[in-house]
């Protein structure tokens, strides 16, 4: 647990930076030296999400820091929101697809891909509509990325459809083109949630929900497997309720604290 814990500082000491020494490294987290040094060259977890420059600095794939410089890298498309919204369904599909070509994303649409891609597109604009009515224009200054696939090494795997990223937090949202809640879907959506607060750092709050395409006027909360951790379940009319449950901005407070919240 301690060395874990060691790790993470340091990945996102590195993460938040423009590029440190181990040195500096060490100085910055009050560790010794020779502790850096063997979790930078042992680490799986250093292996995969930082890099070591020919000066030996050491810098992160993705910076912890608004805008999240390398998530491009990683996202079948990635932009601000007010840059997304702006662009017709064509457009963005066309980006969507030179992007997936990009970080090699498998387009084969013998199950309808394509049409699944249109159809998460149509309940984000959706999304987006409904938060601009209730927040104004305050949504389009956050980040937004599909079809993000990080896979490095062997230690980090992320494979998510939608990344919405706000002031402090980050909702990973799953979509399903059906109507009914599949528990192993539920797991799928939560899956990713240890990689990705790696990859986002401690100063934000990693939200998994599930969204049910073909449902309608649905949300709720489903068991994350045998645990007694749950996860939000919504239809993509009302996918807006997620965002409330943890921004609180229909009600005087968010109505939790966390996103894997405890079943009464």
């Amino acid at each position: 647990m301690i060395r874990e814990q060691t790790e993470r500082k340091i990945c996102a000491a590195i993460c938040q930076s423009n590029g440190l020494k181990a040195k500096d490294i060490a100085r910055q987290l009050n560790l010794d030296r020779s502790t850096v040094n063997r979790v930078l060259y042992a680490s799986p977890l250093l292996k995969d999400l930082c890099y070591q420059d020919d000066d030996y600095r050491w810098h992160g794939i993705i910076r912890q820091s608004v805008p999240h410089d390398g998530l491009y890298e990683f996202s079948g498309y990635y932009a601000m929101v007010s840059d997304f919204v702006k662009l017709t369904e064509d457009e963005w599909m066309d980006e969507l697809i030179k992007g997936c070509q990009r970080i090699g994303r498998n387009l084969n649409d013998t199950r309808g891909l394509l049409h699944s891609f249109r159809d998460c597109r149509e309940q984000i604009i959706n999304l987006f509509a409904d938060l601009q009515d209730m927040l104004g224009n305050a949504c389009l200054d956050w980040e937004i990325a599909f079809e993000f696939r990080l896979k490095r090494g062997r230690y980090v795997r992320i494979y998510a459809d939608v990344l919405v990223i706000t002031e402090n937090k980050v909702f990973s949202l799953e979509f399903k083109m059906k109507d009914k809640i599949d528990s192993e879907e539920v797991s799928q959506a939560a899956k990713y949630v240890p990689y990705l607060e790696i990859v986002f750092g401690t100063d934000y709050e990693i939200i998994p929900a599930l969204v049910l395409t073909a449902a309608k006027d649905y949300f709720d909360f489903a068991a994350i497997g045998r645990s007694d951790s749950i996860l939000p379940v919504c239809s993509g009319d009302m996918l807006f309720n997620v965002f409330d449950e943890y921004l609180g901005f229909l009600s005087d407070e968010s109505n939790t604290n966390n996103a894997f919240r405890a079943k009464e």
